[in-house]
């Protein structure tokens, strides 16, 4: 058997289908952007009907937005997460200072605060670096809610502002 005899006997799943279309699609000679008229033509000629392909495309539209909205939503997790060590830096710099400074009273308290503020900010670290869990879905959906409220509460305040 040749390769061609091969190649036309062989059965893909739609698994395997879908990855050799991204590697050829990957591969194209544009080696640019496709315009959504290209899409329709691509998928006319995979047998794919236009409600099914625009119901596909409203899909990854909301995910493509979702992905970006926990992207800000991670980039303002580690932002906080940034304030709170230099807090924390700044709170133990200065117990350090006034141990040297020879208060040496402030000395239990100063290693009781390093210790459990450490603690503390070890946690706050793994809340933050998790992605996933129900834990970080709540907090997702706490952000999400308070930024919609924030916007919102902007607009009619900027609207009735410049009335």
């Amino acid at each position: 058997m040749s390769n061609s005899e091969v190649s036309t006997d062989r059965v893909y799943t739609q698994e395997e289908i879908q990855n050799i279309l991204n590697l050829a699609i990957a591969d194209h000679a544009c080696q640019g952007e496709f315009s959504r008229s290209q899409l329709v033509e691509i998928a006319s000629d995979l047998g794919i009907s236009d409600a099914v392909l625009q119901k596909a495309e409203q899909t990854w539209m909301r995910t493509k937005d979702d992905l970006a909205k926990r992207e800000e939503f991670n980039q303002y997790r580690r932002a906080e997460l940034k304030q709170k060590l230099v807090r924390f830096g700044i709170v133990n710099a200065g117990f350090a200072a006034i141990n040297l400074m020879g208060l040496s009273f402030f000395l239990w308290p100063w290693y009781l605060v390093l210790v459990g503020g450490g603690v503390w900010l070890g946690l706050k670290t793994w809340n933050v670096f998790s992605l996933d869990g129900e834990a970080y879905e709540r907090a997702f959906q706490r952000w999400y809610r308070k930024n919609q409220v924030r916007k919102v509460v902007s607009h009619w305040l900027g609207r009735w502002l410049s009335v």
